[in-house]
């Protein structure tokens, strides 16, 4: 945590701030010569803050044996230790403690949960859906999982672009899903190295062909156009599993026979510089940006000005509810229009806390959604 004061008037004072702001206790500060410093600029945003703070113990709420750990009083590697996880196959991105190798032998498209099947969903679900999903308990029950298995960390992924689809089909602002659903998803970063998990995308959307075109900076220059086939769930790590016996599923049928696949391509670059080459063979009928920033990134506005023109729904996410506060009003502004989707809390936020730097806020990823 820093001092909210930190780079104005004199420096701050050393260790970490320890007072925080009486009103809303969302910010911190290294004395009271930086709290009366910082007011003129804090006191616009105090009672915004201070209701974001009553959501606290909501956003703390999952149903996982885990919860608690999943939160400041551990660190995400020692909670990663503590599951056998730390640093290896997909798992290696969900820490900072070393910094993701670019391996450009795509082993991690091929690497496995390092769970036992009993903790994993690596093979077809026992059930297709027959009622929207509305809570990872709903979800972990559907996929017969133990409250104490640790995918959700990785699932939250796929099952947001499920919870962004049903929110505007719910709404009517897309049109129902079809044999083939085409995704962008704007700005992919640490899920670059979790391609694999957004199989479960099949599971989800049965009998439909899914294209997701991931587009953004952060896609390496070697991966720019490379496409990637998911025709299967990730593997559990028993050898003798059903889930090794083939490189192909049998398949996620839908009502008209069809197979599921999942197909992802890589473009690297900002969306409205890449988008006339992708939409040629990819128009989408949703957009997606994970933990956008959009008031953080400027390179932000001239994207949402281009999805306005398209006319195609497109869902925001953000980690904490200050940054979707800010990221909505700014789209409002640019667009000259109100949100379609107002902000809301992403019932398939990643179950482990992120630690912000600037405010005592509740942020985890894919936390609070809203759209255009």
């Amino acid at each position: 945590m820093e001092c909210a004061a930190r780079g104005r008037g004199e420096p701050c004072a050393p260790g970490p701030p320890t007072r925080r702001c009486g009103l809303c206790g969302a910010v911190a500060y290294c004395s009271p010569s930086h709290q009366a410093l910082h007011w003129n600029e804090h006191k616009e945003e105090c009672a915004r803050l201070e209701e974001h703070m009553k959501h606290a113990d909501l956003l703390n709420d999952f149903p996982f044996t885990f919860s608690m750990e999943a939160t400041r009083s551990v660190t995400r590697c020692s909670f990663l230790m503590s599951k056998g996880l730390h640093q290896i196959g997909l798992w290696k991105s969900e820490c900072s403690c070393k910094p993701t190798v670019v391996s450009t032998n795509y082993s991690w498209m091929v690497d496995d949960w390092k769970l036992p099947s009993s903790l994993c969903p690596c093979t077809e679900p026992k059930s297709t859906l027959s009622t929207c999903l509305r809570s990872w308990k709903d979800y972990y029950e559907w996929r017969c999982l133990p409250f104490h298995s640790p995918v959700a960390l990785l699932l939250h992924w796929p099952l947001t672009i499920y919870h962004c689809y049903q929110l505007l089909a719910i709404q009517s602002l897309i049109s129902e899903v079809g044999s083939r659903l085409c995704i962008h998803y704007l700005g992919p970063d640490k899920e670059l190295w979790q391609l694999a998990v957004f199989g479960e995308l099949r599971a989800l959307f049965p009998g439909v062909q899914l294209q997701i075109e991931l587009v953004g900076p952060a896609v390496p220059q070697f991966m720019d156009g490379m496409t990637f086939e998911l025709c299967k769930y990730v593997n559990c790590s028993e050898e003798s599993c059903p889930c090794r016996s083939s490189c192909i599923d049998s398949g996620t049928g839908g009502s008209n026979g069809q197979t599921s696949k999942v197909t992802l391509k890589l473009h690297k670059g900002f969306y409205h510089d890449r988008y006339i080459d992708i939409i040629k063979d990819s128009y989408p009928q949703l957009i997606v940006a994970p933990n956008a920033g959009v008031a953080a990134y400027a390179n932000w506005l001239p994207t949402i000005k281009l999805i306005k023109e398209m006319g195609v729904p497109a869902v925001f996410s953000d980690f904490c509810e200050e940054a979707a506060y800010l990221g909505a009003r700014c789209i409002s502004t640019t667009t000259c229009q109100p949100l379609k989707l107002p902000i809301q809390i992403n019932p398939f936020r990643q179950p482990m806390e992120v630690v912000d730097s600037a405010l005592y806020l509740p942020c985890y990823s894919n936390c609070f959604l809203f759209g255009i």
